[in-house]
């Protein structure tokens, strides 16, 4: 969008002139003209750059940005792999589900990959990531009272068959639904799972200690460690295909409290709630340095806020991000 024009001031002098009235012995006189009233000159006030709100890198133009934006549901155990898609993700977040293990969801909007998955199952937690991308959500299914508190929360749904999700016989199930990220955004009315506003506080990151990696431990079934390597932040053990794998400029790891969710999975395990309202410990993980801060979410809809050790605002350089929604009971170690 090229920036607003606004047509400059002209500014016009008009003289008078006074005749003195006619009669014997007078003569006309014109006095002297008055000095030119100062005009304001208007100023053209620059239009912001176009950027995309899950990554806050630039957009090609400010129409892209009612693009819909999904929230991919990805299995994260090893009969997952090959993972597709993720490398196309714009940011990806990991959360704890039952067994003590995780699952992903990757966020979609600047680029779409022609297939993402494998594709699971939702939980409550997800209302807290998908509102703020605009509440499309994609997934498997879903237990009955989980998809009413995601449907009494705003968020829009999008599983079983249909809405560019299928399954792939080659994989055995439940990890063989799929999903073809163009379709399913094709399917949705116009105007949803659009954005309102930057995902996350973008910005220049302060300067933090030097750091080479970090071990993010969710539980006894599940740690991420994470190097620095080339300008990015490689994940040890990921289950992405090769070339597809996911390559974060930032790790942002956000400590959590955890609840019961009220329910059972299918063998029994207790299922975890990650409670995204509130506040807690965060550390951004940048340019191969840390900094340490706090989160703070005010509801399930709104942005993430960050703040730094003194409180003031801490930003998240643009580009893509991985965010580990570590539970208090976990650990994060620094190396």
């Amino acid at each position: 969008m090229s920036p607003q024009r606004v047509p400059a001031a002209a500014a016009l002098l008009l003289a008078g002139v006074l005749l003195a009235g006619c009669g014997e012995g007078s003569a006309a006189s014109t006095p002297s003209p008055s000095a030119p009233t100062p005009t304001a000159t208007a100023t053209a006030t620059p239009t912001p750059a176009p950027a995309w709100p899950l990554t806050g890198l630039p957009a090609p133009s400010a129409a892209d940005l009612a693009t819909p934006a999904l929230v991919v549901k990805i299995d994260n155990t090893a009969s997952s792999a090959p993972q597709l898609g993720l490398s196309k993700a714009d940011l990806v977040v990991e959360e704890l589900v039952e067994g003590g293990l995780t699952r992903l969801a990757a966020l979609f909007q600047s680029t779409l990959p022609p297939v993402a998955g494998p594709v699971r199952s939702v939980r409550t937690t997800d209302a807290g990531l998908a509102l703020p991308a605009g509440g499309v959500l994609v997934a498997s299914g879903g237990a009955e009272r989980v998809l009413k508190a995601l449907d009494d929360a705003g968020v829009t749904v999008l599983t079983g068959g249909g809405n560019g999700l299928s399954r792939d016989h080659s994989r055995p199930a439940p990890y063989n639904v799929m999903l073809d990220p163009a379709a399913a955004v094709a399917s949705l009315p116009g105007g949803a799972g659009v954005p309102t506003g930057p995902y996350l506080p973008w910005g220049t990151a302060p300067a933090g200690r030097p750091v080479g990696g970090a071990v993010v431990t969710f539980s006894a079934a599940r740690t991420s460690t994470w190097t620095w390597s080339d300008g990015v932040w490689v994940l040890d053990g990921d289950h992405a295909a090769d070339g597809d794998r996911f390559a974060p400029a930032t790790v942002l790891v956000l400590r959590v409290t955890l609840r019961d969710a009220g329910y059972e999975d299918p063998a029994g395990n207790p299922v975890p709630e990650t409670v995204l309202v509130g506040s807690g410990a965060a550390t951004l993980l940048t340019g191969g340095t840390a900094v340490e801060g706090t989160w703070s979410k005010e509801s399930l809809a709104a942005p993430l806020t960050l703040a730094d050790a003194a409180g003031a605002p801490l930003h998240v350089p643009p580009g893509r991000v991985w965010i580990e929604l570590v539970p208090d009971s976990g650990s994060v170690t620094l190396r």
